[in-house]
């Protein structure tokens, strides 16, 4: 009987349904058995046996899932977040965790969209006209303001490409990282750096969030430090931000907007109906092309390791040393 190969629901949705994804799944098909899972589904001893490889969502791997999985290779995420998947026990046990970071420039693409919008207020004009207000009211230009970047990962590299051309001569860019050669990097984009985030909300017009993990990074004190026009951006994940400290910052009008790719459930239910705080599907990096990139390079992942070769993106490199991987990888 073939391997099993756990495929994401996102392989499933019509949406994206591409004919480069039916042939790639279909060649893949033919070196394992595919089978979807549901989407929320905890990884543990009951799924693992048979499994080659998975194509990971944001479901929670458990340490059984590597521990009895006799055949796993590895797991490969849709995406490039991190924090489900349980890399020490994955690491310590002899399973693969590759990334798949082929969406930054989607991401990037999103958190500008979101910039230019709530400088100028398009969400505030837009509730405004369609409840019968027509006031003309105050609106900024990218090149008079400041930016702030807080993460200077692959997403931040790539919106700072995207936003220097906007600022111009007249718009500041500022950037915090706690990388060791970030005020080299800051420069060779046009940026500056700066050592401490506090500086981000209290100089800048806009921050956006760049962030991996699931830690809070932003409390009620930074926010309380920005200016009274001022935006905050979250394309990366909503944990990141005190959801309830951001929704009394803006009440008490400490800063205008804020923007959080997640959806308005969970810890940000407290924001449903805010016209302030706008919410959306944790979709910023989801488009049809990254879509067929994601899918492309998640299928290759594991057909590499199916096959015996090194899979690409690997995130824990270590684990290539253990005797498990070292049976299989060619």
């Amino acid at each position: 009987m073939k391997n099993k190969v756990l495929l994401s629901p996102i392989m499933e949705n019509p949406d994206y349904d591409s004919d480069e994804r039916r042939t790639a799944l279909a060649q893949l098909s033919e070196l394992a058995q595919l089978e979807p899972y549901p989407l929320g589904l905890e990884m543990k001893t009951e799924q693992a046996q048979g499994v080659v490889g998975v194509i990971a969502d944001s479901s929670l791997f458990h340490d059984s899932f590597y521990r009895d999985g006799n055949d796993l290779r590895l797991v490969t995420r849709w995406g490039v977040g991190f924090d489900k998947v349980n890399v020490t026990a994955a690491t310590e046990l002899g399973v693969v965790i590759c990334v798949a970071p082929v969406h930054m420039d989607t991401v990037a693409e999103y958190a500008i969209t979101q910039w230019l919008a709530s400088l100028k207020r398009v969400y505030t004009l837009n509730r405004m006209s369609h409840s019968g207000d027509f006031t003309i009211i105050r609106t900024y230009e990218a090149q008079a303001t400041t930016l702030g970047l807080y993460g200077f990962g692959r997403i931040g590299q790539q919106m700072a490409l995207r936003a220097k051309p906007l600022l111009g001569e007249r718009g500041k860019l500022l950037i915090y990282d706690i990388r060791p050669d970030i005020v080299e990097l800051a420069g060779q984009f046009g940026g500056e750096a700066v050592d401490d985030p506090m500086r981000l909300f209290e100089r800048c017009d806009t921050v956006s969030l760049h962030v991996s993990g699931d830690e809070q990074s932003v409390t009620y004190e930074h926010l309380c430090a920005m200016q009274p026009h001022a935006a905050l951006i979250n394309p990366s994940r909503g944990n990141l931000v005190d959801d309830e400290a951001v929704n009394r910052a803006i009440n008490e009008e400490k800063l205008y907007y804020y923007i959080v790719d997640d959806p308005v459930n969970g810890p940000r239910a407290i924001h449903k109906d805010h016209p302030r705080i706008i919410c959306t599907n944790h979709n910023g990096g989801i488009t049809q092309e990254s879509v067929a990139r994601l899918d492309l390079q998640t299928i290759e992942q594991v057909t590499d390791a199916v096959n015996g070769r090194e899979p690409a993106h690997i995130l824990n490199r270590e684990v290539l040393d253990h005797p498990r991987v070292r049976a299989w990888l060619k």
